[in-house]
């Protein structure tokens, strides 16, 4: 166990998650009191951050009973086992409402739960409740306050925006009101939440994780993710989804043994560059991706400077045709019938997705497809690709041009189109607002991911610094 972030007199709600597992598998800590720790942190701030849209109390407290009594009784589950989590409002959890943020889905209640979940329930975790996120999990880019339910905020500034679209849980784990997680990615929903405000968020190879019982928002692009405050915590989870199988040829090499490792010799690409159409980084992203790499480098790491095979401004245009239309294809009746009552956000992007043409459809299809070959091309020479997250600074929540920048003027969606697992960082911090940098491994190499990840998390304090609402 990785024991550099430990902090015995933190607050439960402030410790990480390979810490709680530790202390709930020596029966040191139970299930119950770190479930009142975090109850108690909604309770305090969540009516400043709005990270949640349901907190089912009464089940999560049944649930840490329950661990509770299993653990006393020698049937320990795993490293999940007894730790509070809670999931995006697009994920299917059984008999609570799935409202994914929209005004059409308020007495929407599902008879199961979304495989991840249920995954997770089996690994022995404790369920808190739902998190805020833009309607149906997608969006323009910008927030309207127009929705059934206020929009999550930055809880490092509350006047900041948190990114979308899984708003509430970027938020959730920053402020401590959940200890991880899950959250979905179509051109960055997972990763942008991630950056504003200062958590990890990763999206693994495609197919790693299941879509099931997510409410699909892109057919061919959607990813779900964790979110998390280190990357050991990162790397448990995955581990314990990943592993959820019976099938002993699917069992996947435990990402936590990668913790720790030195990245002496590794060959790390370096994308400092959008190239055309997008803007440089903001002055203190560029900053604190130049004293990052500098730690890479003194940690024995050898960086090569590269180039994108394909702009980043192309991919996010390539996006714009794929996103939108398979959007408006699967919600084409709700739109026909509904769209009165749909926040702005949504209405604008069906509409938008309703008329792409074919042709431009599979063009943007095509240059997928060239992304993805040319960024393998790439990545075979290296073992690590890191660039930024965003190209700007968490803006004004209410500003649309600032939140629209934000959003679409990312390094984001080229390892949405390629299907690279992806990691988003926190590599500092300016003004009080968090920096960010993402690290991209080869398909099926998450593991590299989560070395380089850690490596640099273990030279740096920036897990230290936590946010108070």
């Amino acid at each position: 166990m990785n024991t550099k972030h430990n902090n015995r007199s933190a607050p439960l709600w402030a410790i990480t998650l390979a810490e709680a597992s530790a202390r709930i598998a020596n029966q040191t800590l139970s299930p119950g009191d770190l479930l009142e720790a975090y109850l108690k942190r909604i309770a305090a701030v969540d009516d400043r951050i709005h990270s949640y849209i349901h907190v089912a109390a009464a089940q999560a407290r049944a649930a840490a009973a329950q661990a509770g009594k299993d653990i006393a009784a020698g049937h320990w589950k795993g490293p999940l086992h007894g730790l509070p989590f809670a999931v995006k409002d697009n994920y299917d959890v059984a008999g609570m409402p799935a409202t994914a943020g929209s005004r059409l889905r308020l007495k929407h209640v599902p008879m199961q739960d979304a495989a991840l979940v249920q995954q997770l329930k089996a690994a022995g975790a404790v369920l808190i409740g739902k998190l805020s996120t833009w309607e149906f999990g997608t969006g323009n880019g910008g927030e309207y306050f127009d929705l059934p339910f206020p929009p999550a905020r930055n809880p490092w500034d509350t006047s900041r925006f948190t990114g979308g679209s899984s708003t509430g849980a970027g938020a959730s784990v920053a402020a401590g009101t959940t200890l991880f997680a899950l959250g979905s990615d179509t051109t960055g929903s997972v990763r942008l939440p991630a950056a504003a405000c200062g958590a990890i968020g990763m999206i693994a190879t495609p197919g790693r994780l299941s879509t099931q019982g997510i409410l699909p928002n892109c057919w061919s692009l959607d990813i779900p993710g964790p979110l998390a405050w280190t990357v050991e915590d990162c790397a448990m989870i995955l581990d314990t989804l990943f592993n959820q199988t019976i099938d002993p040829k699917n069992i996947q090499p435990s990402l936590r043994r990668s913790i720790g490792k030195p990245i002496t010799g590794l060959r790390i690409a370096v994308v400092d560059d959008p190239g055309p159409g997008f803007p440089d980084a903001d002055p203190p992203l560029k900053k604190g991706f130049e004293q990052a790499l500098a730690v890479l480098e003194q940690l024995g790491a050898q960086l090569t400077r590269v180039k994108l095979p394909v702009p980043a401004a192309e991919c996010f245009a390539a996006s714009r045709m794929i996103g939108p239309a398979e959007t408006a294809a699967i919600h084409e009746q709700e739109l026909k019938e509904q769209a009165d009552q749909m926040g702005f956000a949504l209405r604008d992007k069906l509409l938008a997705g309703s008329l792409v043409r074919a042709v431009d459809y599979l063009a943007a299809q095509r240059l997928r497809r060239t992304v993805a070959t040319s960024l393998d091309t790439l990545m075979r020479g290296y073992d690590a690709l890191v660039t930024f997250g965003t190209l700007h600074m968490p803006p004004r929540l209410g500003v649309e041009p600032e939140m629209t920048a934000f959003t679409i003027e990312t390094m984001l969606t080229p390892f949405n189109l390629s299907g690279h697992p992806v990691m988003m960082q926190c590599n500092g911090f300016a003004k009080g607002l968090p920096l960010n940098w993402q690290i991209v491994g080869n398909r099926g190499d998450e593991a590299t991911i989560i070395r380089v990840a850690s490596a640099y998390e273990n030279a740096t304090t920036w897990r230290q610094k936590r946010a108070q609402p």
